[in-house]
């Protein structure tokens, strides 16, 4: 009966079981991602236009490329959808200014915390406070900054008269620049404690054998964040440059509920891609073709960058090297 048991048992297989586990999450991707961006393929490829006679939405009715090219094709110079263009380089613009010094900040503060020599005291306290403007929802920071740089009795206004580091207030809402640079603020201060968390636990897996024997050797700390730390830290440092940039590509309600009327403004200056898209599916003419394709080449934007990302960061000793062929 022992011999037989255990044949059985050699011969049952727990691998369906794995499945199992992950049959839920298939589903919900399959329901609630894949088949939404099948359809947002399709709709790109649609148009769809108001008929006058009934006042009714016609669509979608399929127009090929039309979407496209009205947005990528320029005439004479001149982009025929130039608010896609603009809200591209409003986005890259606004990612780039909040994720630099986001990444080194958050890389600084990570080396310092897990640093031998420093063994710096209240730990958990700091990454607590550092962590801690990534729990607040993204609405709330945007609402309480908007309060705080209000023109003309907002509270930073006020203090700035007050201490003479302005002669009067300044309408930071309605600049140009100052609109971009807070929004960055805003993002850089919601998420460097997440990424320093990310880069922290990074740090901790590389092998303290590798960081003693550095020690041992005589490398400065400068030696060893060069030499040990940040090459072992790129497949870390890959994932959050590729995750940063996922969602910064895909800015919304920061800028949104930042700007005075929620469009961007003065100018459009902080209009992302993804408010772009909400204007054209959702209000006017409802263009949802148009919308659809933005949100195509909003994708391919990003898949391109990415795909830059993991090519910049790969590992090159890994690369097969070249036969050389001898002469003669």
């Amino acid at each position: 009966m022992t011999r037989q048991f255990l044949r059985r048992r050699k011969k049952l297989s727990y691998a369906r079981y794995g499945y199992y586990f992950v049959l839920p999450f298939l589903v919900a991707f399959t329901l609630f991602q894949l088949l939404p961006l099948i359809q947002t393929f399709w709709f790109s490829l649609c148009d769809y236009y108001t008929d006058t006679m009934t006042n009714t939405q016609v669509g979608p009715v399929f127009s090929g490329l039309a979407n496209f090219k009205a947005i990528l094709i320029s005439r004479r110079g001149v982009w025929l959808d130039t608010s896609a263009v603009d809200s591209l380089v409003n986005t890259l613009i606004i990612w780039m200014m909040n994720f630099i010094p986001q990444i080194l900040l958050a890389l600084l503060l990570a080396v310092w915390f897990t640093d031998i020599r420093v063994r710096l005291r209240g730990q958990g306290a700091y990454k607590t406070l550092i962590f801690m403007p990534n729990i607040i929802t993204a609405a709330s920071i945007a609402l309480l900054f908007n309060s705080l740089f209000s023109y003309p009795n907002g509270p930073v206004n006020q203090v700035m008269v007050s201490l003479g580091i302005l002669p009067e207030a300044f309408a930071f809402i309605d600049q140009k620049w100052s609109v971009r640079i807070l929004i960055a603020f805003i993002n850089f201060w919601m998420w460097y404690g997440s990424t320093m968390i990310v880069l922290t636990a990074g740090i901790m897996g590389i092998s303290p054998t590798l960081f003693e024997a550095a020690s041992v050797d005589g490398a400065s700390s400068r030696h060893i964040f060069h030499s040990v730390t940040l090459p072992l830290l790129k497949p870390i440092l890959l994932y959050t440059l590729v995750t940063s940039l996922s969602g910064g590509m895909q800015m919304y309600d920061i800028p949104k509920l930042f700007t005075k009327y929620g469009n961007g403004d003065p100018n459009y200056c902080a209009r992302t891609v993804t408010m772009y898209i909400r204007e054209l599916a959702f209000t006017g003419s409802f263009q949802m073709g148009r919308a659809s394709a933005v949100s195509v080449l909003l994708f391919a934007v990003t898949g391109v960058l990415a795909a830059i990302v993991f090519y910049m960061l790969r590992d090159r000793d890994a690369q097969p090297e070249r036969k050389v062929k001898p002469r003669g």
